[in-house]
């Protein structure tokens, strides 16, 4: 190849690098819960399969190895003896009952040493007439980070009043379920 050729393609893989957008793993996550929480119009209407947000082809794609690690370790520990998930339930929507999403926005920060704020806002309880009207819209700010040159996510912090944290939460279910299993030999 030229010395031509050469610079060019030093000049394009820097671009390629950056060319996703850091929200591309929140809206594809965004796009299987929206598919999970789906409202049925009739009765006779087939439920679509539940995306698993963790399952292998996600865990491999849009999260980062520290976040894929955590995870795995809390996995170790599922919630239900049928095996399956270390969440008792859905860890997006933090809840086992819902609507479908209605006004979903996913908005990205501005990217900054290879970080990113993408905060999402949407509001699952516009089915429940008992609702408080001040707690109709979740907020989750995704960290995204650049990881072997692709955005992934790196943590999802739930905002409000019970403000917590994915990694943190994982962390304490591998602590209980260690725990819990260390205490039951």
């Amino acid at each position: 190849m030229s010395r031509l050729g050469l610079a060019a393609l030093a000049v394009l893989i820097p671009i390629s690098a950056h060319a996703a957008t850091f929200k591309a793993p929140v809206e594809e996550l965004m796009a299987a819960t929206a598919s999970n929480w789906k409202e049925m119009k009739e009765d006779t209407e087939t439920a679509p399969d539940y995306i698993d947000y963790f399952n292998e082809d996600f865990l491999k794609r849009l999260y980062s190895k520290d976040l894929v690690a955590k995870y795995r370790e809390a996995a170790k520990y599922p919630a239900y003896d049928d095996g399956g998930s270390p969440f008792g339930y859905d860890p997006i929507v933090s809840g086992q009952d819902g609507c479908s999403l209605k006004d979903l926005t996913i908005t990205e920060g501005t990217p900054k040493d290879g970080t990113d704020d993408v905060t999402v806002t949407f509001d699952n309880t516009h089915c429940f007439p008992e609702r408080d009207p001040s707690q109709a819209k979740t907020t989750l700010v995704f960290k995204v980070i650049e990881e072997d040159g692709r955005p992934v996510i790196d943590e999802m912090v739930r905002e409000g009043e019970d403000e917590s944290t994915l990694k943190e939460e994982l962390g304490e279910l591998a602590r209980y379920g260690a725990e819990a299993a260390a205490g039951g030999q």
